[in-house]
């Protein structure tokens, strides 16, 4: 009953999904912070959101900057065209 009341009243599951992401992207007020762990604190299901969110933010965050070490250099492209022409000449 105290939780089902506490979802109502306080934070519903929409907000603190909301907040999850808000609080990845930028900081939150102490007050939505507060909220946001108390709602963790009694909702299993939200607490399965952040633990997934988690994850997902670990791997976009991992390919990101494989991506930004991945980069190809316009000298790069050029050599290749280079040598492909010497290739096609041969």
């Amino acid at each position: 009953m105290l939780s089902k009341l506490i979802h109502l009243v306080f934070l519903p599951c929409s907000e603190a999904t909301l907040l999850m992401e808000k609080r990845n992207a930028e900081t939150i007020s102490p007050k939505e912070n507060w909220k946001l762990s108390l709602h963790l604190k009694i909702c299993k299901w939200c607490r399965a959101y952040k633990q997934k969110l988690e994850i997902l933010d670990d791997i976009l965050r991992r390919k990101l900057s494989q991506a930004e070490d991945n980069k190809i250099n316009e000298s790069d492209i050029q050599g290749f065209k280079d040598k492909m022409f010497e290739k096609l000449d041969s």
